[in-house]
Parts: structure tokens; sequence; C-alpha cells
């Protein structure tokens, strides 16, 4: 199938929470033997902080979006593909895209609405009943979410969706594996993530309040906008972190952690990229806890759970090398066996093809 996405970044991370789920979804896709092309704008200095070349497995388009003239002449370059895909928070002119591209619907093409942040759109939607989405995802072919389970589900049938399908994260193997150790990220607890209306709070609560309970472990906090944050003496502030330095920041320090914004783990069933990127540099994930986390990793075996600020510095008080590598290890080998994109691609393949099978990431 010629499949053509329009979505924020496929080349940059720069404030681009989704670059990873993008990358392993066209990736396994391209090797399922579709062609896909990537349309992404030119906006908020993403093109200048790129961390990647154009890919051999994808035909990325970057278009000028200052004009909604620009917009609609770029989605004109999509038509005649099989597949047309809307994903959610491209940042500039989404009401726009998300109408014009049901223009492109046909015998020959469906059209999806791909919602990689669904808690966010869903609570926008039901806040406005006159919010433009609204009366758009009815039309669509297909909604898609990367996460949110049977709760996100029966939310998009109540708005009319024909059907609503998670495809969650997973792991890239070929760009997410074990490395080894960095000095730069030497320490025993690391969090990764943008600073986030609805993270923030939550971020004061698991991490930095571990840290000012633990004053003698070596805390590391990466992610863009931090900066001007309290924090306590313990805590090292390294900015962005690029995509390339994942995988060290993973497999350094003792353990990391992860920690849900607060919508995803309101709605529950929304493991975070970076929970499968934890996982597949086979490091020691410490995670809050969020219904259905069961169906992805198994407590207290491939992953330690914690209620609090104060339930990550116990758990992490408590651990000692030759257990964090256990976790780590059984985590990747969940990972591998469950939860790659070749997996979801495999279960988009089945959607899209009307086959009845069902996988436990469809089933929430």
């Amino acid at each position: 199938m010629n499949l053509a996405f329009f979505a924020s970044s496929l080349v940059s991370a720069y404030w681009n929470g989704a670059a990873t789920y993008y990358r392993g979804m066209v990736r396994a896709l391209h090797e399922r033997g579709h062609h896909v092309t990537f349309y992404e704008p030119d906006a908020f200095g993403r093109q200048q902080h790129r961390d990647m070349e154009d890919p051999p497995w994808a035909e990325v388009v970057v278009y000028a979006a200052e004009t909604e003239a620009q917009v609609l002449q770029t989605v004109a370059r999509a038509r005649g593909a099989d597949l047309v895909v809307k994903a959610s928070g491209v940042g500039v002119h989404d009401a726009l895209l998300e109408r014009a591209v049901l223009d492109l619907q046909g015998p020959g093409t469906r059209v999806v609405f791909w919602d990689v942040d669904a808690p966010a759109t869903l609570d926008r939607m039901h806040a406005d009943a006159a919010d433009s989405l609204r009366a758009l995802v009815p039309r669509y072919d297909l909604v898609l979410t990367y996460g949110g389970g049977e709760p996100v589900r029966q939310a998009y049938l109540g708005l009319g969706a024909r059907e609503c399908v998670p495809i969650y994260n997973a792991l890239d193997p070929a760009t997410h594996h074990p490395v080894p150790p960095d000095p730069r990220f030497e320490g025993e607890l690391g969090f990764l993530g943008n600073r986030l209306p609805d993270r923030e709070a939550r971020v004061e609560e698991f991490f930095l309040r571990a840290a000012s309970l633990l004053p003698q472990h070596r805390m590391l906090l990466g992610g863009s906008g931090w900066q001007d944050k309290p924090m306590p003496a313990n805590v090292r502030y390294l900015g962005h972190v690029y995509t390339a330095d994942h995988n060290a920041f993973n497999c350094s320090p003792l353990a990391v952690l992860n920690i849900s914004r607060e919508s995803m783990a309101r709605y529950g069933f929304s493991p975070a990229t970076r929970v499968f990127e934890a996982a597949g540099a086979a490091a020691c994930l410490i995670t809050d806890a969020w219904e259905g986390l069961e169906q992805f990793f198994e407590p207290g075996r491939e992953v330690l759970v914690a209620t609090s600020g104060d339930e990550v510095a116990q758990r992490l008080a408590a651990l000692d090398p030759a257990s964090a590598r256990r976790i780590g290890q059984a985590a990747y080998a969940r990972v591998l066996a469950e939860h790659t994109y070749a997996h979801r691609a495999a279960q988009l393949d089945a959607l899209l093809e009307g086959r009845t099978e069902s996988t436990p990431e469809v089933a929430a």
C-alpha cells in the first residue's frame, strides 16, 4: 500500500514526543512492503534540531505552513494514496488538516485519524461541544490511538467513530537497545521527559520528592523546559537529550523512572514510549502506577511500581545492581517477545485487511 502520514515530525524529536513512535511504526510498515510518505511542517525549530537524516524507509516531505494555501497544496499531493493518516498534534493548522484530508476519501482511499495523545484530545472535545474535530470523527474510516485501551475506545465510539483501535507504543530494536554505560549519565535514578502542564505536578511528586528523600543519591533529569525549575541539590539537569543518547541514558543509571502525564494515568492503558525504550535497553524501570500496566509488564519481576514519591524512594533505596540487572533483563525479554513495532505493524495490517484474529495489543 501507499500510505500518506500528516504528522508532527519524523526526522526531529525536538518538542516532539511522538517521534520514536512514528519512526518505529513507519519503519515496520516499510519492512512489511508498504511505501510511506511522511508530510511534516517546517515549524517549531524542529528542522534546525533534526536528529536524523531522511531515512531510506520513508519519503519525507517538509512543507511550508505559513498559509492555509500552502497546507492545502501539500494535502493535494497525497491524493491517490491507499491510506491517508492525519495524526493529532501536528501543531500548525491541525483543524485545517483534519478537514482537508477527508476530501481525499474515496473508493480506493481510506482516511484515518491517528491520535497520539488521546487523553488530551478527548478531554478537549468533551469540554467544548463546538470543537471542530467532534463533527469530523464519524467521517473518518477509522480512529487509531497509541494508548488508552477500552476507556479511550468507548469514548471515541461515543463521539460517533466507526471504530477505534489502540496501536500501542512499542520498541524498535534497531534504534533502542543495550549499550555500555556512559559516564555522562552515571547516577542512581534518571528521568527523561519534557516539562508539560499535566506532567509537572507528577514530576514534583514522583521524581523531585524522591530526590529530596535520598540526598546522597545522584538523580538525572533530561528534557526541555526544566531550566528554571527549583530542584534538590542532588539533581543534575541535562536539558534536551537527543535520541541518539537515549540508550546510554537508559543503560547508565541504576534505574530509570517513568512518570505518566496526569491525563494518561487517568485513562490508563497508556504506556509511554519511554517505557519501551527503557525495556529495550534492558534498564531497570520504576514506573508510577496506572491501570493496565499488567497487560505489558509483570510488576515486581519486569518492572517496579510506585504510587508516590515516597515509594519511588523506597524502591530505589532497596535496589542493588544485581536486582536491577535481573529486572531489566526480564523486561528486555518481554518486550522483544510481545512489544516491538513489528508486532504493531502486523496488527495494523490485519486490521486494514479485515482479518478478525485478536491480539493482546487490540484487547484492553
